[in-house]
């Protein structure tokens, strides 16, 4: 009886790491990609010209880590913590002062487990291995990344991210990612009917295809291309080592603590089971080790709390006068 927890235990690491992306060893059909150097937050936009306004809609993805906390930004005016993949969308008046009215906030991929339960579920495949002929013609891989949904109640819309990164050995994939613009410059940029826009991402590596709605559930899919070396077979080797110091975009002490914490309690509940069961033939709590402790975990909390609370009132009542 015991044992039927054995193999939830064993496929633990693999649930693990199916639950992230560690984009420094992208391992898949015998080939390995490191696509570290790609790592940190990446902008592009999609624009269109809605008059008297102007919509902007900035993406940024981070394909290594979480995306960080913009300072001085509302938090209302941000993705939540765990997102990877955030859309943006700002109005500007056309002649105006250049400030954006943010219209929506969607974060499109993410690592939502402890708040929602939605994780990122990566999924990865070569392109060569795609079922559409155009796509076996290239080499490099698509990533899928999910946990999104907007807006995020019963009605929200599931979210993600499809990522296409394109061998070109000629281009690293940081191209382009210097001071950005983020509206329109001036009225140089315009046609005589207004209608053009500035390309915001020119010269970038990555960049914008389109966001709409897919699938029979109406899923809200961004897709992205990326160009990059690091999406060649065989450039796995030749990316570039980090700096000493550097701030790693792995798991760090806490999670793998926590990991290590439950695989130790896990093994120590099954085996302890196996052998109560074996030896005493126990069953139910009596199963479980400690089951009574556990089992009366509650009230000895509630004791606690309560003798506590008990002590806080007794020392407040003396209105600040030392007994005698």
């Amino acid at each position: 009886m015991a044992f039927s927890y054995l193999p939830l235990l064993l496929v633990l690491p693999t649930a693990i790491s199916a639950l992230t992306l560690d984009c420094n060893n992208i391992r898949i059909d015998k080939q390995s990609f490191n696509l570290s150097p790609l790592a940190g937050p990446k902008t592009v936009h999609f624009q269109s010209y809605e008059p008297p306004s102007i919509a902007n809609t900035t993406y940024t993805i981070d394909i290594c880590a979480r995306l960080p906390t913009v300072k001085d930004v509302p938090n209302a005016q941000q993705c939540p913590g765990g997102t990877r993949v955030c859309g943006v969308k700002s109005i500007y008046s056309i002649g105006g002062d250049g400030k954006g009215l943010v219209e929506q906030v969607v974060p499109i991929a993410g690592e939502y487990a402890t708040s929602n339960g939605r994780g990122l579920e990566p999924k990865v495949e070569r392109l060569k291995d795609a079922s559409s002929h155009e796509d076996a013609k290239r080499e490099g891989l698509r990533v899928e990344l999910n946990g999104g949904k907007y807006p995020d109640n019963k009605s929200g819309k599931v979210q993600k991210a499809i990522i296409e990164f394109i061998c070109d050995r000629d281009v690293d994939g940081t191209e382009g990612f210097g001071e950005e613009k983020t509206k329109r410059d001036d009225d140089d940029d315009r046609d005589d009917d207004g209608s053009r826009l500035p390309d915001l991402d020119k010269g970038k590596s990555l960049q914008f295809v389109s966001y709409k709605s897919e699938g029979d559930e109406q899923t809200g899919v961004l897709r992205l291309s990326w160009k990059t070396r690091y999406a060649c077979e065989g450039e796995a080797d030749k990316a570039p080592v980090k700096a000493p110091g550097s701030k790693s975009s792995g798991w760090g002490f806490f999670t793998w603590f926590l990991i290590i914490f439950f695989l130790l309690i896990a093994s120590y509940i099954i085996f302890g089971s196996w052998l109560n069961y074996n030896r005493y033939g126990a069953r139910g709590w009596d199963l479980i080790p400690h089951g009574d402790t556990i089992r009366d975990l509650p009230y000895l909390v509630k004791d606690f709390a309560t003798s506590t609370m008990g002590r806080l009132k007794v020392g407040e009542s003396r209105g600040g006068y030392s007994a005698v």
